[in-house]
């Protein structure tokens, strides 16, 4: 025991977290690793999970000590065996230090009594569930929480006997213990830590054998509507996702099962563990009310999970760094996957109508980021994630595709997958694959696409004749960051006139381009830049021709004229009213169910941000008036749901609101209107954050309808955010201070969001500068996206100048602020920004 004082003292030189030079050598050091997990769980919450780990591994050579990550407190490590040998418990900034006297070069067993985390446990009254992307493995059980050190599990969990059990691999026996069963399960599959996982609890299975893979979903919905619509619907999508994928691929699935549960109030859409993806319940659930919109939306959802299990769980990322390479072919193939299953769907539209606006809601922002991003710690992984890395990286994706051709690609892809299965790979890797198979240099194209930030400004210069016919057209793009970065790509503009279009396809792989071939062309009417949303980036727009875009008959052409008749806006080529203006015609006339989301989103958020109190006045009632004007009319339900939704969003004052009373009320039926009970329960929190007078009323009479115990949760947990009593808001907005009470993320967002309304902002705004304090506190204890939820629920409403000063003063307070918190934060605030611009409050930037 003296023997390992010296060894205390290095453990300070490791740093907290997971640092990329610890990474590296266990890396080179540790490899044929086994888990062997037990977990005693309890019945009630309050109590602790007894748990032990039998930890088998190689240890190459004995040159120093190994350090297991264990993110808890050093009371919870009961005892350490090395070798069959007690030993000291040595545990420092988060690590527990294996001594090397008592390691051995070749095969070691460490044998660790324990009380597991709590932190990614998510544990509720009745169910739990573990999440441990990026780095929370090291939380639950001691670790080598890195992606490249692939391990096997063999899990036994005791759990109360009413409870089910779902982990990464088959059940073996269930072992009956007085009010408990031992569930014991057979090795799993090879994985990283951070694809461990296991759900148990109360929840109703199901199974399904689709094809030749027997299926099982475990689910808490207790909507028999929608239990009876989608569970046939949500075994089909997997299915066809797992078909598509063995056959692109050239690789059979594999894993042993692929078995998933939904979970109330699940933290993201969903996530690909091994043999048990999770899900978000609601996302999954939908009945005959939802539109096409929803029920595409769910089957890539499914497909993106399905996809994972080839593109992150065979083939794992080396480091997170490279993250975004399972999130950009999860996203890819869900768009492929989903084709065959919605023929009536544009998918060229959905593809843009999905990634477009995500995608450059990031990139424009002063806290934009490459897609392949430098990762020290990872401990900092979860700030990686975002809308650069699951909505650009496909655009670029798609582009690379198009470079190679889709035959190549996808040879590519097949031989990326049987030369890597099972192991990890960086994105380098891949590009050594793919330069094989085209005549284009793919690792210069990569450098700016996947290693440089930001996106190109486009410009042009057309000249005509005396006749009136195009005597010369040139093209010139420049880096929206000035930093000089060129995007080779290749696009359409659609030249339009009376009774017809001409299509110029443009291959950009420098600065500037003379399209010789529109020379002699008459001066069109129209001229639409990335008619065929393949580009990417800001494109010139015609402001006086605005009125015409809505008129454009070919829907991707049209689409794509809406989202750069936005970013335009954004950096003041079009001035708010007129893109408004254009936004209210699009909305009496469009038709498209992909494209009335994309607009209806686009008006509430010129609304909000971008009018000043007195335009709001103004255009709340034309706007409302016109959008009930239209829910009148024979419309396809999808199409009156969207709009209904945009109604709802602006309904606040005057007749709008009593309006939505009435709905909510049923004394007023909108025909071919499908409303659901979730419905219902959204339009009376709108009800209560508008503070209608029936305000007692709409809460009992909500709260009654709730019949789902989650559910009714969530509701009773939001109240205090829609009360009328600032007293109240105060108190709940100090109880989130307090991490027990932020582990609903989903719920917190809500919450926060009704908080800092606009309509509520005047005493809200006293809200604004704790919540940007909480901010390093977020990072530490909530999951991936938490971070940027938070931001975007807090400052990313406001749109004042107070506002704007509140976060002037949090950045410069904080200039030692984590870098990547810095970015996210600067990504929330892109609007609250702007709108100083727009309204002319002040004249410079943060910097």
């Amino acid at each position: 025991m003296v023997a390992c004082t010296p060894k205390q003292n290095s453990l300070n030189k490791i740093a907290a977290g997971v640092p990329l030079s610890l990474a590296k050598y266990r890396a080179e050091q540790i490899s044929n690793v086994n888990y062997n997990l037990s977990f005693q769980i309890p019945e009630d919450k309050k109590y602790p999970i007894h748990s032990n780990l039998v930890l088998d591994f190689d240890l190459n050579a004995l040159n120093e000590a190994i350090y297991l990550d264990f993110k808890e407190e050093t009371s919870k490590i009961k005892s350490v065996k090395i070798n069959g040998r007690e030993v000291p418990t040595i545990h420092e900034n988060e690590h527990i230090l294996l001594a090397q006297e008592f390691l051995s070069e070749g095969r070691n067993t460490i044998n660790i009594d324990f009380i597991a985390g709590d932190l990614s446990l998510n544990r509720n009254d009745d169910y739990l569930y573990t999440l441990l992307v990026p780095d929370r493995a090291r939380t639950l059980f001691p670790c080598f929480d890195q992606p490249n050190i692939k391990g096997i599990y063999t899990l036994e969990i005791t759990a109360p006997k009413k409870w089910t059990v779902l982990c990464g691999a088959p059940e073996l026996s269930q072992e009956e213990d007085g009010d408990f069963i031992k569930h014991v399960f057979a090795p799993s599959d090879s994985m990283s830590t951070y694809l461990f996982s296991f759900i148990a609890g109360k929840f109703e299975s199901v199974l399904q054998k689709p094809a030749e893979l027997e299926m099982q979903m475990l689910y808490r919905e207790t909507d028999e509507d929608k239990i009876a619509y989608s569970t046939d619907t949500i075994f089909k999508l997997h299915q066809q996702a797992l078909s598509y994928l063995e056959d692109y691929t050239d690789y059979p699935f594999p894993f042993q099962k692929m078995d998933f549960g939904a979970i109330p109030g699940f933290q993201y859409g969903g996530m690909e563990h091994v043999g048990a993806i999770q899900y978000r319940e609601d996302a999954l659930f939908l009945d005959a009310s939802a539109t096409e919109n929803k029920k595409l939306s769910r089957a890539k959802l499914i497909a993106h999970e399905t996809s994972h299990m080839w593109f992150g769980d065979l083939v794992t990322m080396d480091w997170f760094n490279d993250v975004w390479m399972k999130e950009v072919f999860a996203n890819f193939m869900a768009d492929k996957i989903v084709n065959p299953g919605f023929p009536a769907i544009n998918h060229q539209l959905a593809f843009m109508a999905a990634h477009y606006p995500n995608a450059y809601g990031e990139d424009r922002t002063l806290g934009t980021n490459p897609i392949r991003q430098y990762l020290e710690n990872l401990n900092n992984a979860g700030s990686l994630y975002g809308s650069i890395i699951y909505n650009k990286a496909p655009i670029m994706m798609r582009q690379l595709e198009s470079v190679l051709g889709e035959e190549a690609f996808k040879k590519g892809i097949q031989e990326y997958i049987k030369t890597f299965a099972y192991g990890n790979a960086v994105w380098n890797d891949l590009i050594l694959v793919l330069n094989k198979k085209s005549d284009t240099d793919i690792e210069a194209w990569s450098n700016v696409w996947v290693n440089s930030a930001s996106r190109p400004i486009f410009e042009d210069s057309i000249q005509y004749d005396a006749n009136g016919s195009i005597f010369s057209f040139e093209l010139f793009q420049k880096a929206e960051d000035k930093s000089g970065h060129i995007w080779p790509q290749t696009f359409d503009i659609s030249l339009v006139y009376p009774g017809s279009t001409k299509i110029v396809t443009v291959h950009m792989q420098d600065s500037n381009l003379k399209l010789t071939e529109v020379e002699g062309m008459p001066k069109p009417n129209l001229i639409v830049y990335n008619s065929n949303a393949e580009g990417y980036g800001v494109f010139p727009i015609q402001p006086d021709k605005l009125s015409l875009l809505p008129d454009l008959k070919n829907e991707v052409t049209r689409g794509y004229a809406y989202v750069n008749a936005y970013e335009n806006m954004l950096n003041g080529t079009l001035n708010p009213i007129a893109t408004l203006e254009l936004f209210k015609k699009a909305l009496s006339v469009e038709t498209n169910e992909l494209l009335v989301p994309l607009i209806s989103r686009y008006t509430t958020n010129i609304f909000w941000t971008y009018l000043t109190d007195e335009q709001r006045v103004t255009y709340q009632k034309e706007i409302t008036q016109q959008l009930w004007s239209q829910l009148q009319k024979s419309l396809p339900h999808n199409i009156k749901k969207t709009l209904f939704s945009a109604y709802k969003s602006l309904a606040y004052i005057g007749s709008s609101k009593e309006n939505l009373f009435k709905v909510w009320n049923k004394d007023l039926q909108i025909s071919n209107l499908k409303l659901n009970t979730d419905d219902y329960t959204e339009m009376a929190m709108d009800l209560l954050l508008y503070g209608h007078h029936e305000r007692e009323k709409i809460l009992n009479t909500a709260k009654e309808a709730i019949t789902n115990p989650d559910k009714l949760k969530r509701f009773i947990f939001l109240l205090p955010s829609l009360s009328v009593d600032v007293q109240v808001k105060n108190q709940f907005f100090e109880s989130l201070k307090q991490e027990k009470n932020r582990a609903k993320e989903s719920w917190v967002a809500n919450a926060m969001n009704n908080m800092n309304h606009p309509l509520h902002q005047k005493e809200a705004i006293a809200y604004l500068r704790p919540s940007l304090d909480l901010l390093d506190e977020i990072q530490k204890t909530g999951d991936i996206f938490f971070p940027k939820r938070w931001l975007n629920s807090t400052v990313g409403n406001y749109n004042s100048a107070a506002a704007y000063l509140v976060l002037q003063e949090f950045l410069a307070d904080n200039p030692n602020l984590n870098p990547s918190l810095k970015l996210k934060l600067l990504q929330a605030s892109d609007d609250l920004r702007r709108a100083q611009l727009k309204h002319k409050r002040v004249d410079k930037t943060v910097n």
